[in-house]
């Protein structure tokens, strides 16, 4: 593959929820991309469009969502516009998906090795015995001990951080080039959701997968990702590494996000957190989306949207970058 060509590329991706009245915008010219090995975070707050970013890449879009605009590229093919049954056939083999809820993602009446071997089979040139030989292996690289006895239980006989270790294994099975996960710390408590973590990690530092992380926790963010992406009514409005956007947020939303994460060295009574709610799509406010919720919120806010511009180590869609970048130069 080209060096040059990232593996992901997502231009401009438009999903509506058509309904009686007509056509609702909910992600609205979503771009970013993802190089082989590297691990992307999209945060925001419920109903900003993260799950639906992910949900369109792999083609998984229910109605009435529906792709409106816009394309996803695969190692620079687009793949949006392939038939279904042939996307089935990447989202199985060049794409994984992990999601919030292990439960939904295994049978309950087949054992996790038969659901593993199943999907080796489907994917990889394997016979039975070779098959469940790669089973066991990425049970053990999940950090499921006694892979070899575990392999014949069923997800029930699983706590809910092996089983999704197990969804972990299932979408690593055919050895994809991107792994994307939606949520996949929630449901877990602390300790479980460090080792969860460490294992994406190691799995895209091992074998080069790409990772986008979608979740609602700038403290997964911060152990996880390498960038990220910040998400708010459909649209990215920072985008940077993510030091960079934890240390020195360009955009008032983002900062809003880091202020409310608990420090330990903070001895304030109360976290700090943003007044007002995210409007709902078909809902939104003219000029930039943020606006009605922003402190700094001045003339050109309400009535202009602003795009995705440099500001410092990242790029924000703020008119307060462009300000600033002025005032610097004057």
């Amino acid at each position: 593959m080209n060096v040059e060509v990232p593996l992901l590329e997502v231009r401009d991706l438009c999903v509506d929820f058509t309904g009686r009245r007509g056509a609702l915008r909910a992600l609205d010219g979503v771009s970013f991309e993802l190089a082989a090995g590297e691990t992307l975070g999209l945060v925001g707050e419920s109903g900003a469009g993260k799950s639906l970013t992910g949900a369109a890449i792999i083609g998984l879009l229910e109605p009435p969502a529906r792709m409106a605009a816009g394309e996803v590229r695969l190692g620079g093919a687009r793949i949006d516009q392939l038939p279904p049954a042939e996307l089935r056939r990447i989202r199985g083999r060049r794409i994984g998906a992990v999601f919030q809820d292990p439960l939904t993602a295994l049978d309950p009446l087949y054992t996790v090795g038969r659901q593993l071997i199943e999907t080796i089979r489907t994917h990889l040139p394997l016979g039975e015995r070779a098959a469940r030989e790669r089973a066991v292996q990425l049970l053990r690289e999940t950090g499921i001990t006694a892979a070899e006895l575990r392999i014949d239980h069923y997800p029930h006989q699983f706590s809910g951080g092996m089983r999704q270790r197990v969804v972990i294994a299932l979408a690593l099975a055919a050895e994809p080039q991107l792994l994307i996960a939606d949520e996949p710390t929630t449901a877990l408590d602390v300790s479980i959701q460090a080792q969860i973590i460490g294992l994406l990690r190691r799995l895209s530092r091992d074998h080069g997968t790409a990772v986008l992380l979608i979740t609602h926790d700038m403290g997964v963010i911060a152990e996880a990702c390498d960038r990220v992406a910040v998400m708010y009514a459909g649209r990215i409005v920072e985008i940077g590494p993510v030091r960079a956007v934890i240390e020195t947020p360009a955009h008032p939303y983002s900062a809003g996000l880091m202020a409310s994460i608990p420090s330990l060295a903070d001895e304030r009574e109360r976290l700090a957190q943003i007044d007002g709610a995210m409007p709902r799509p078909g809902a939104h406010p003219g000029g930039c989306p943020f606006h009605p919720r922003c402190p700094q919120a001045f003339e050109r806010c309400r009535v202009e949207r602003p795009e995705l511009m440099p500001a410092g180590a990242t790029r924000a869609a703020c008119w307060l970058v462009v300000d600033s970048s002025q005032e610097a130069h004057g």
